[in-house]
């Protein structure tokens, strides 16, 4: 544990960070296999960490983003998997708005990523019918860019 740090800004501090680091990687034009495998890492590592401290909106948040990482792999099962894990956790928990439709976004990629058009569009159906209920028009043009881009 880092000095200085409780048990709870420990976790914290590596569920961000793995997070943010995360992101570095699915950045890159190219990554080598090795950076792949880093990146899948770190993704379940973030996400293992918010599950000891986080809220129900950071487990979303991190199944979302262990699916894009498998999405971007070209991982169908792992994808739709964690896809579903985050759309869950929404629905369970009355999550709407911004994360609602990265959910439902991330359903939409993975069924493409499973070359299975007919769910993909309907996920993206839902995915912008979620954006309605956005309040910040730049957060609604984050997901709507997002899901434009599958």
């Amino acid at each position: 544990m880092q000095v200085g740090l409780n048990k709870e800004e420990f976790h914290k501090h590596m569920a961000v960070s793995l997070f943010n680091s995360t992101w570095d990687f699915l950045d890159k034009q190219e990554r080598t296999d090795r950076e792949s495998e880093t990146m899948i890492h770190m993704a379940h590592a973030s996400r293992y960490h918010w599950e000891i401290i986080g809220e129900p909106i950071n487990l979303a948040r991190g199944d979302w983003q262990i699916s894009r990482v498998y999405a971007v792999l070209g991982r169908f099962e792992p994808a739709l998997h964690h896809a579903q894990q985050s759309l869950d956790v929404c629905l369970q928990e009355e999550i709407k708005g911004f994360d609602l439709a990265f959910a439902y976004e991330a359903l939409a990629r993975a069924y493409k990523v499973g070359d299975q058009e007919e769910e993909s569009n309907k996920y993206k159906e839902l995915a912008y019918q979620a954006c309605d209920e956005i309040a910040k028009e730049d957060d609604r043009k984050v997901v709507i860019e997002d899901i434009a881009s599958i």
